[in-house]
């Protein structure tokens, strides 16, 4: 369970909301909050277990719920920070351990993880409502300084999107951001039976180690190739930038870097716009993010009898002819080259922001 957006309850009279809730000690839990509470002990040791937790770390926990992970946590490390959404669970889990020897070395902060500003920590362990994950994950892996390692439970698909590789049918947009950013690794399947209540789907364990400095990233012109590239991910890179749409954009920014290039400051030089990790998860709320929008690549094409615009798909055309990207498909590419691929655009003067 974790420190998401949590709505207040409207009672209904005559309601006794039989089904939807579900009850330990007193406390109801909410499924559409994403209340889910780790009842299998066994399961809580392995997740300490596999973090690799030293005695020294500062933990923060996002979601504690009634406790039972963080019992296990402040008895590994040095203290724990955890981060709860819901006022009832921020008092059970003051309660809890209010008077023992741990008491001492637990802060809790309640709120809304993706509002607040957190702290420093070492390791990150946590159970989270599935529909913070892409959000959460971009989150911390902008946090500074840099933490040695998270993880985190997810719902199983959105875990095996986070570390597919080139090639493999879940390998998105998704996959080649958080690479960029980090190591990931999957841990353990996590069955729904393990959960009060159960949630629909099964879930997975993953550890995300972040990545040291990267250089100098423009993570928007970063995310604007990559968006493009995985819209039709299975097509050539060829045929998607033939598209109509996808050159109108190019051109449109292509013709205004020509107009600013007396600027002070290229788009490229902005500090500011480079460090904007945590942008990258705003739009994974949907699994579905690499759906093709059905159209032909001959529907698309821009209209060769205007010249200013067959001379800028030409341009276009050339860099990936130069790159011998024409004929691969985003779906194959790894980080290296897209990376490359948006060089060679920016040394053609394209932009992607």
């Amino acid at each position: 369970m974790a420190g998401g957006k949590m709505k207040k309850d409207k009672p209904q009279r005559g309601s006794s909301n039989v089904g939807s809730n579900h009850f330990q000690g007193g406390i109801s839990f909410h499924k559409s909050k994403g209340q889910h509470i780790l009842k299998n002990p066994l399961l809580v040791d392995s997740i300490v277990q596999k973090s690799g937790i030293k005695s020294t770390d500062v933990i923060l926990e996002i979601g504690p719920g009634t406790g039972n992970l963080t019992k296990k946590l402040l008895e590994a490390g040095k203290s724990v920070i955890a981060v709860e959404v819901d006022p009832r669970m921020v008092l059970e889990l003051q309660r809890r351990f209010q008077g023992t020897p741990l008491s001492n070395r637990l802060k809790v902060i309640q709120g809304d993880v993706l509002k607040c500003d957190l702290p420093y920590f070492d390791i990150c362990v946590a159970n989270i409502p599935y529909q913070i994950s892409s959000p959460l994950t971009f989150k911390l892996l902008a946090h500074r300084p840099l933490f040695r390692a998270a993880v985190i439970m997810f719902q199983r698909e959105f875990a095996m999107r986070l570390v597919a590789q080139p090639g493999d049918t879940l390998y998105c947009r998704l996959s080649v951001n958080t690479q960029l950013l980090a190591r990931v690794s999957h841990l353990l399947k996590v069955g729904k039976n393990n959960f009060r209540p159960p949630p629909k789907v099964d879930s997975s364990v993953v550890r995300i180690e972040p990545r040291g400095p990267l250089g100098p990233v423009n993570f928007k012109e970063w995310d604007g190739l990559v968006r493009i590239c995985f819209n039709r991910k299975n097509k050539t890179i060829g045929s998607i930038f033939r598209q109509k749409s996808v050159l109108s954009i190019l051109e449109k920014n292509y013709r205004t870097l020509q107009a600013l290039q007396l600027s002070e400051k290229a788009p490229s030089d902005d500090i500011e716009m480079a460090l904007d990790v945590s942008a990258l998860g705003e739009t994974f709320g949907d699994l579905s993010m690499d759906a093709d929008d059905g159209k032909d690549d001959d529907e698309m094409e821009v209209d060769d009898g205007d010249a200013k615009r067959a001379d800028f798909k030409e341009k276009v055309l050339t860099v990936l002819k130069e790159g011998k990207y024409e004929d691969k498909r985003s779906s194959k590419l790894a980080q290296a080259d897209f990376m490359h691929l948006l060089a060679l655009f920016n040394k053609a003067g394209i932009h992607f922001s």
